[in-house]
């Protein structure tokens, strides 16, 4: 009954994405906002709430000191899978559909947008990750990170908001258009209200659809030799993870190169500041990288698969789907550390 459950819910997960990638082009269309703003700040947002809920419920309402390690490590290995797994499934996309693509096996994406979320992730996930190294004892220059790391954010944010209004050449009608009766019909351009609805629908679906899957695979999981710290740092954050891909998926499907990746780093950059700050105020003894090994090793894998999938890009001017897939060699050498940690090795 648990795999019909996971079934449904990436079937619901699916849904949810294409009307929310569909619904928040034509949001940023109607506001006159960059692509940076709707990939990276709209788009990432929106499908980071389930992951941002995890470590939030775990770390507020789980107690003890398992709940917060559990929601340590699920906001740590939000941007590992984000760096990792996910690049690798849209670079497979990619190459997978670099026939039918103006732009090949190459990603057009703006470098701007691009470099500034890559650029804002270093130094936000860098300061959160210094913070960890900090004596136990000291928890009020956490909290202080948390406050820094916050402003980084929102700095992130109005850098996007200040860029130039996207043409948003080739939006398909949107799907909630005909439920909108006093509206003229597409490619009329659809009121407000009803593209916020869908949005909101959308992001329904997807909140939903991932709490399902997290649940069902719990269910997996929680039989005899599932460890709690490989479902925190590697199952959970695979199913949590699975709006900002499928987003990406549909993206390159559609040539929308800017939004696919953005949406990504996007997501990254909110992350490293958000969730990372709900850890550090809340669990501020349980952030550091004593007796957390493990779960820390995972932000150096995260930056690893970042400056090679991103530092040529930056030097070149344009970004290979090819390099994308190094993503998934970082994550099998972080499930081979896992395996051999759990194994009795150390890490």
């Amino acid at each position: 009954m648990d795999f019909v459950f996971l079934a449904v819910a990436f079937a619901v997960i699916l849904a949810g994405a294409e009307l929310f990638t569909n619904g928040i082009e034509w949001f940023g269309h109607k506001l006159e906002l960059g692509e940076g703003a709707i990939g990276s700040v709209l788009a990432a947002i929106g499908t980071a709430l389930p992951e941002t809920m995890v470590p939030l419920i775990a770390i507020v309402f789980g107690g003890g000191v398992s709940a917060s390690e559990i929601g340590v490590g699920a906001i740590l290995g939000a941007p590992f899978m984000l760096a990792t797994l996910a690049m690798f499934v849209t670079g497979a996309a990619v190459c997978l559909m670099q026939r039918r693509r103006a732009a090949g096996i190459f990603l057009a994406v703006d470098n701007a947008v691009v470099g500034h979320d890559v650029g804002y992730f270093a130094v936000a996930y860098g300061i959160a990750i210094g913070a960890a190294f900090l004596p136990v004892e000291l928890e009020w220059p956490r909290r202080l990170v948390a406050v820094v790391l916050i402003l980084i954010y929102g700095r992130h944010v109005w850098g996007h908001l200040q860029a130039e209004a996207a043409e948003h050449e080739g939006l398909e009608p949107l799907r909630f258009h005909r439920l909108d009766r006093r509206a003229p019909q597409h490619p009329a351009h659809p009121g407000l209200v009803i593209v916020s609805i869908q949005c909101v629908f959308a992001l329904a679906c997807i909140i939903g659809g991932a709490w399902v899957f997290v649940e069902a695979i719990k269910d997996i999981a929680s039989g005899p030799g599932v460890n709690a710290t490989l479902l925190a740092l590697i199952i959970a954050p695979i199913a949590t993870e699975l709006p900002e891909t499928l987003n990406s998926v549909l993206w390159v499907r559609r040539g929308k190169d800017t939004l696919a990746i953005g949406n990504v780093t996007g997501a990254m950059v909110f992350q490293s500041a958000i969730p990372t700050s709900i850890g550090l105020v809340l669990a501020p003894q349980i952030w550091s990288v004593s007796g957390a090994g493990l779960a820390f090793a995972s932000a150096g894998i995260t930056m690893a698969s970042m400056a090679v999938i991103f530092v040529p890009m930056l030097l070149r001017r344009r970004l290979d789907g090819r390099a994308l897939l190094f993503g998934g060699l970082f994550y099998l050498l972080y499930v081979a550390a896992v395996g051999f940690s759990l194994g009795g090795g150390r890490v």
